[in-house]
Order: structure tokens, then sequence, then C-alpha cells
């Protein structure tokens, strides 16, 4: 059997401020070409594992290997090799609102293109194209010299996934990607994430808030909450029971469809 793409282990992050554990002893590992979803109450740590993985946020804790490489000690030019292999999909779009579609793309190519030119909007030919190819992909290329701030949530949000498209990325982490979005909009931007998953062999990992959504999109299940891991299966071992073990005993299940 191959190695695991992504191990995490014992890893715990507390926030001094208010002394607040975040994630506490978390260890778990996840296969290449998985479609795992993290799922799990508001605070219950899913973005803070997410933002540990890339280093967004030190973990107090704990170590995180990438094809065997450890992310938490790396620094400097190895850290900035390992973030390009690592897609990010934001829950608030994360874009600069006043540029257009095609800058927003093509920033994703900055940990590969040479400083300087890109500080003045000049990237290379080859990258241009390929940031056409992206937005065909998520079919927006009548958008690409519209502002940002001009489009719809959903479209921001394909426009996010064309960016971490341009990384080619072997790991794509979505830090709850529709919490924002009416249903069937929802199910169209996971659609994407599906097809890098499938068609591109990405890795994906993705932070979810419904249940129903998991179901239907996850191969596997990791839940979350007060920071630990509380379940990890298949998607149909979620019966009632273990949903009011993840949510709290008065939570009811609702369908997105």
């Amino acid at each position: 059997m191959a190695a695991p793409q992504l191990v995490v282990e014992h890893v715990t992050k507390v926030y001094e401020r208010g002394d607040v554990h975040a994630l506490r002893d978390v260890s778990l590992t996840v296969n290449r070409g998985e479609f795992l979803v993290l799922i799990g109450l508001s605070g219950s740590g899913k973005s803070t594992l997410l933002r540990c993985i890339n280093r967004l946020i030190e973990p107090t804790s704990g170590r995180i290997l990438l094809d065997g490489v450890d992310v938490t000690q790396a620094k400097g030019a190895e850290l900035r090799r390992i973030r390009r292999k690592i897609g990010m999909v934001f829950q608030h779009f994360n874009l600069v609102k006043r540029s257009s579609v095609l800058r927003n793309v093509l920033a994703g190519r900055l940990g590969y293109a040479p400083s300087m030119p890109t500080l003045i909007g000049r990237f290379p030919r080859e990258d241009v194209e390929r940031a056409h190819q992206s937005l065909e992909t998520v079919g927006l290329v009548e958008k690409m010299y519209t502002r940002a701030d001009q489009l719809s949530g959903g479209q921001q949000q394909r426009v996010g996934i064309a960016r971490a498209l341009m990384q080619e990325p072997e790991l794509i982490l979505a830090d709850e990607p529709v919490s924002a979005l009416d249903p069937a909009t929802a199910n169209s931007i996971l659609q994407y994430l599906e097809q890098m998953n499938r068609e591109r062999g990405a890795t994906v990992i993705c932070a979810l808030h419904f249940l129903s959504l998991a179901r239907r999109y996850g191969t596997r299940i990791i839940a979350l909450k007060d920071g630990a891991v509380v379940f990890e299966g298949l998607p149909r071992e979620i019966d009632n029971a273990r949903f009011k073990e993840i949510y709290g005993e008065d939570a009811e299940e609702v369908e997105v469809r």
C-alpha cells in the first residue's frame, strides 16, 4: 500500500489570548486522490486544521508531513515549494475586489513567476494562457476583464477555484467554500472541486457545514468537536446517533439539495 500523502500527528493549537484550545491532539492521514470532508459545528476546529496544514497558522505542537516532508519545520524556500503543491479555496473568496478576474487568477502563479515583473502586472505569456484555460474550466472566460467585485458570490468562488487551478496543486484545501451560497450554487461549486479531484487527480480536503453535502461529495468524513476528532469513517456510517454526537442532542439535520 502506498504511503499517505498527508500525515497529521498529534497536532494541538492553543490561542494564548483566552487560552482557547482550537485543536486537541488531532491525528489523521489522507491518501492521494481522496475527497476528504471535515464536518462539525462552527468553532470545532475545521478552519484551524486547514490553516495549520499549509502553515497559515502555526500549530502549538505536533507535526504535519506532506509527501514525507515535515511542513511544520519548513522555512523559506522549502516552505514556498511546499505551498506550491497546495491550493486554497477560502470561505469569503479572498479576492482583490478592485482587480480584474484575470489578475486574480494570475495571482495563483505568484509562487512560480519572477517577483519584479509580476509586481507591475507582467506575467509570462504561458501563464496568461493557463489562466484562460482555468477560467474556461469554471465557465468564466467571458468575465476575464470584469472587476471581481462586480461578480456574484458563486462567480467569485469560481474565480477562487480557477486561481487554485493555476498552482496545478496536488492538494486542495477548501475552507467552508459554499457557506455563503444558495443550495444550487453550492452544489455547482462542489462539482468543480469534484472535477479537480477526479479528472486532475488532486486530493481535496473540504470543510463543510451540512452533512447532506458531506455525504454527497465525500469519499471519507472526519468530524471535529471542540477541537478533537470524534468520528472518522465513510459517509454512510453517520447515522442519527452519530449525528447527535457530532452536532449536539438538539440538532436537526438539514438537507441541502
